[in-house]
C-alpha cells in the first residue's frame, strides 16, 4: 500500500506491518500549515482502521529538519476570547485522533516549538547525531503552553525549563536528548529511520492487541497530568503572548548565533 497526498507521504510494508509516516514539506523545513494538520489527521485515521499495520514511524523528509513546528506562513483564525483560542496543532497528532498503535519518530536536523506535539505523542524517539531540539517561543514573545506540558512528560523540569526558556540561543544536541531520555537511540547520520524501522517491525511482530494496550496504559500513566496543564494553556497563552505583529518583529531581528550543548 502507498499514498502520496499534498503535505504527508504514507507507506506501508504489509509484509512487516510497519507503515512509515513522512512529513513531506522539506522546502518549508516540514513546517505545519493548515493542510499537513488535515491530512495528518486523515492518514491516522487511515491507519486505525488497517489492521495490516501494527506499528508506525513517523519521520520528516530531507536532512535539514524533522519538523519546525507550525508554519508562521499559515494562516489561523482566533476568536477574540481568551475562552476560546484555536490551536490547530492539537489535531495533528496520532492520539489525538484515537490511534493506539505504537508510533516511533525519527528525527534527523531540527525538531522544534510544534514538532513537540508529534513528538510528544510518539512512543519513543530515534535522532541521527544531525538533530537538535529547541523551543523558539520565548524569543518571539510567545507562551510555550503545550509544547511544555508534552516536554515535561519526557524530560526532568529542569531539562524542559531550560529548553523552553532559552527559545532560540541554545539547541540540545542528540546526545545530550539521549543523556535526559528524550531520545531512547543516537545513531549515525541519515541512519534514523532505518533505527526506528527495525524497531517498529520488531513490535509490529508481537500480538497487536497486548501492544495496543500497552500503549493505552502508558499513555494514561501521564493523562491526567497533561489534561490540567493543558486546560490551563489557552489562558495562559491569551495572557502571555505578544500581538502578531510584534511576535513578527521579533522574528525578523532574531539573532542567529545560537550554541549547542
Amino acid at each position: 500500500m502507498g499514498a502520496r497526498v499534498n503535505t504527508v507521504r504514507l507507506e506501508a510494508d504489509r509484509d512487516t506491518g510497519v507503515a512509515v509516516v513522512t512529513l513531506d514539506r522539506p522546502e518549508r523545513l516540514n513546517a505545519v500549515d493548515l493542510v499537513m494538520v488535515r491530512e495528518l489527521a486523515e492518514t491516522w485515521g487511515r491507519l486505525r482502521c488497517d489492521d495490516s499495520v501494527r506499528a508506525v514511524v513517523l519521520t520528516g523528509a530531507g536532512e535539514r529538519a524533522f519538523c519546525t513546528g507550525i508554519d508562521r506562513d499559515a494562516a489561523v483564525p482566533q476568536p477574540s476570547s481568551p475562552y476560546m483560542q484555536d490551536d490547530p496543532l492539537l489535531g495533528a497528532g496520532p492520539k489525538a485522533n484515537g490511534l493506539w498503535k505504537p508510533v516511533v519518530a525519527a528525527v534527523r536536523g531540527m525538531a522544534c516549538g510544534g514538532a513537540f506535539y508529534l513528538l510528544g505523542e510518539s512512543e519513543f524517539v530515534v535522532a541521527d547525531t544531525t538533530a537538535v531540539f529547541f523551543d523558539p517561543h520565548t524569543t518571539y514573545g510567545m507562551v510555550s503552553a503545550y509544547e511544555s506540558v508534552l516536554m515535561a512528560g519526557r524530560m526532568p523540569y529542569g531539562e524542559v525549563a531550560r529548553m523552553m526558556l532559552m527559545g532560540t540561543a541554545e539547541r540540545i544536541s542528540a546526545e545530550r536528548a539521549h543523556a535526559v531520555g528524550l531520545v531512547s537511540e543516537v545513531v549515525g547520520p541519515g541512519e534514523a529511520l532505518d533505527a526506528a524501522v527495525r524497531c517498529a517491525a520488531v513490535i509490529a511482530g508481537y500480538p497487536p492487541k497486548g501492544v495496543q494496550g500497552t500503549v493505552r496504559a502508558l499513555w494514561a500513566a501521564g493523562e491526567a497530568a497533561r489534561a490540567q496543564g493543558c486546560a490551563q494553556a489557552p489562558h495562559l497563552i491569551a495572557l502571555g503572548n505578544l500581538s502578531p505583529g510584534r511576535q513578527a518583529e521579533l522574528f525578523a531581528a532574531r539573532r542567529r548565533e545560537f550554541r549547542v550543548r
